[in-house]
């Protein structure tokens, strides 16, 4: 029997929210710190623990079917892979950073800098892209210290917060491009599972949907219900339910989490009473 060979971080800032999204869509593993490999017994996969830099060529090779990773470690490992579903989570920024008191005044400071980073091959097409020459210094890990320590005029790095360029004495002045995590693979055809991955996918799209939504009650008075479904559109149109008082029913729907504070007040300015509001385990249109 086929199975689908996933390759997901063994440690690493991506490694377990990637392993919750596949238990949360119902697929369960073996989860033992030790195990690089591991195979569920209800769905037709086995997960590879790997370093995150090592899934990109694994997945190319076709060692992994498909792999979870960020998109920057996958831009510079190993461009030909084709994106098949970004996950939402993992965001993170490339950017170019330079020491406070530097007067940045755009593309063209950068020209015969020294730029410090761990992510060469995005920085190069970069400065490319730019027409810029600069010299290119690799290192891996500690980049925020290279200026201060006089390897390097500027870094090129991942920027989350940005706290750790401030306490290195940095300022960001170029964002390159934005990560997140994302699913990868070779090719549409995944070695010929594009079955299971497309029964993968469909349940991630379940458990993803839930967490954008809530569902929603209410009571209202009949009297109010044609306004109320107006601002309560739901998945096709509200579930509307008579109450044990006459003239009053219940409203039940679904809400987008973007725009559950907006919905609110205006559900309350239009009647709304005893709103009760309920997370969503799985959502499947």
């Amino acid at each position: 029997m086929k199975k689908l060979r996933i390759a997901i971080q063994k440690s690493g800032r991506l490694s377990e929210k990637s392993l919750t999204l596949i238990t949360e869509a119902g697929i369960l593993f073996n989860n033992n710190d030790r195990l690089l490999i591991s195979a569920s017994h209800n769905f037709p996969a086995e997960l590879l623990f790997l370093r995150d830099d090592d899934i990109p060529q694994y997945v190319y090779d076709g060692i992994a079917d498909i792999g979870i990773v960020g998109e920057n470690v996958m831009l510079e490992k190993c461009n030909k892979l084709q994106i098949v579903k970004r996950l939402g989570f993992g965001k993170c920024r490339m950017s170019v950073a330079v020491p406070k008191a530097v007067q940045y005044t755009g593309h063209s400071w950068l020209k015969n800098k020294r730029i410090a980073t761990s992510y060469p091959n995005i920085l190069e097409r970069f400065l490319k892209s730019k027409k810029i020459k600069a010299e290119i210094h690799e290192i891996s890990g500690s980049v925020e210290i290279a200026p201060a320590i006089g390897l390097a005029d500027a870094i090129f790095d991942i920027v989350s917060t940005g706290s750790t360029l401030i306490s290195n004495g940095l300022k960001e002045v170029e964002t390159v491009l934005t990560s997140e995590a994302v699913i990868i693979a070779r090719n549409k055809q995944v070695n010929g599972k594009s079955a299971l991955l497309a029964k993968l996918l469909f349940r991630i799209d379940a458990v993803q949907r839930s967490k954008n939504n809530k569902y929603i009650l209410l009571n209202a008075p009949d009297d109010k219900i044609e306004a109320l479904c107006k601002i309560l559109p739901g998945m096709k149109s509200p579930t509307v339910m008579p109450l044990a008082k006459k003239g009053w029913s219940s409203l039940h729907s679904v809400i987008a989490e973007d725009d559950f504070w907006e919905v609110i007040d205006k559900l309350k300015e239009n009647g709304a009473e005893g709103i009760l509001v309920v997370p969503i385990e799985k959502m499947i249109l």
